[in-house]
């Protein structure tokens, strides 16, 4: 987070809980047992209230404790706010999935959803879900994105994983590989390269983004040896993109743009698929990692890893992501803020930053 960034408010971040029987709760905890966080935001955690409770025993914090409340109303800058949103009983199963933890991940993902679309949070910031236990007759989604996307009627949306020197989204998202080639089309790749563009642009302040397109196959293709997707479909797109004034660049192999440090002279890169993207993303950048949902009307950021199952009950899930993903959050109201602003009044913001700058 710019530690130099301040809202005109201190901002209401819904936490959802994710899977109960994974890291999400010990991350959250972790990160707001730091009372630094209470500085910059309030947060108000979407849970079964006796299991955070039971399960913040387990993490060996003593000085640490929630403040239970009936609504985001009631929520306080001193203290870590914990709303109930499952009123069965809870058998807490470290590391194992079941149907209840899917229940209880999406009733705390549809409470903060019910309160930011009311105004009593102003953004969200969601825990890991197992994405197979979660699925049931008003859940039929690959993920938070596409449900997110959903909810909000988001006309485009953008799988955006963002870190401090890296940025890389996806033009597919989560789709087996052999569907990907299928999916890709000029218009789509235009599309999500130019909600990047707006996005680095509103979101992140960037005034004018230059982004880099990956290539589908090895090579980027090799000029039609190994596929040609690149000719037919990728380079058409980046030229199309150039006339409409998109900084758009490519395509590139995708080993050596990450192998070789090419990604450090663009502000985000724009892959193909999934894995593409994610694998040299969260192999820099796993520690800070943030997911972000570009295209939404509302902000939603995430850690960039998911329930690690196999972590439970050792007390050793670090809580960087987490922590650097409500850091994110704050930092895209406060830009979005900002963008406001200069669009209503811009003398006023030029003044503002000469008198910053003296």
């Amino acid at each position: 987070m710019n530690k130099s960034i301040e809202l005109d408010f201190l901002p209401k971040i819904g936490i959802t809980c994710g899977d109960i029987n994974g890291i999400g709760l010990e991350v959250i905890i972790k990160t707001f047992a730091d009372n630094r966080m209470l500085q910059c935001c309030i947060p108000i955690i979407y849970c079964n209230a006796k299991a955070a409770i039971q399960y913040r025993k387990s993490v060996n914090l003593t000085d640490f404790g929630f403040h239970q409340i009936k609504n985001a109303s009631e929520a306080t800058n001193k203290n870590v706010n914990l709303l109930n949103v499952y009123d069965q009983e809870v058998k807490l199963e470290p590391g194992v999935s079941s149907s209840q933890a899917g229940e209880l991940s999406l009733a705390s993902i549809n409470a903060a959803i019910n309160d930011i679309k009311a105004g009593s949070i102003d953004a969200i910031v969601t825990a890991p879900i197992n994405k197979d236990n979660i699925q049931s007759p008003d859940f039929k989604f690959a993920g938070h994105t596409e449900y997110f996307a959903q909810q909000f009627e988001a006309k485009e949306h953008l799988m955006f994983l963002i870190s401090d020197n890296l940025k890389i989204g996806t033009v597919t998202g989560h789709i087996p590989i052999s569907q990907v080639a299928a999916q890709l089309s000029i218009e789509k790749i235009i599309s999500k390269a130019k909600l990047m563009a707006f996005s680095l642009q509103h979101d992140f302040g960037v005034r004018k983004p230059r982004i880099a397109i990956l290539g589908l196959n090895p090579h980027a293709g090799d000029n039609g040896v190994i596929g040609d997707e690149e000719k037919n479909i990728i380079i058409p797109a980046i030229e199309k993109l150039k006339e409409q004034g998109i900084l758009a660049f490519g395509p590139f192999g995708a080993d050596g743009f990450f192998g070789s440090g090419i990604f450090t002279k663009y502000d985000a890169a724009l892959s193909m698929y999934h894995d593409q993207g994610l694998i040299p993303f969260k192999t820099m950048a796993f520690e800070n990692g943030v997911n972000y949902t570009a295209g939404l009307s509302i902000v939603r950021t995430s850690p960039d890893h998911g329930t690690a199952y196999d972590l439970m009950g050792k007390n050793i899930a670090s809580e960087s992501s987490f922590r650097h993903a409500v850091y994110a959050a704050i930092d895209i109201l406060y830009q979005r803020q900002l963008q406001a602003e200069i669009a209503t009044n811009p003398l006023k913001i030029s003044v503002q930053k000469r008198e910053r700058d003296r």
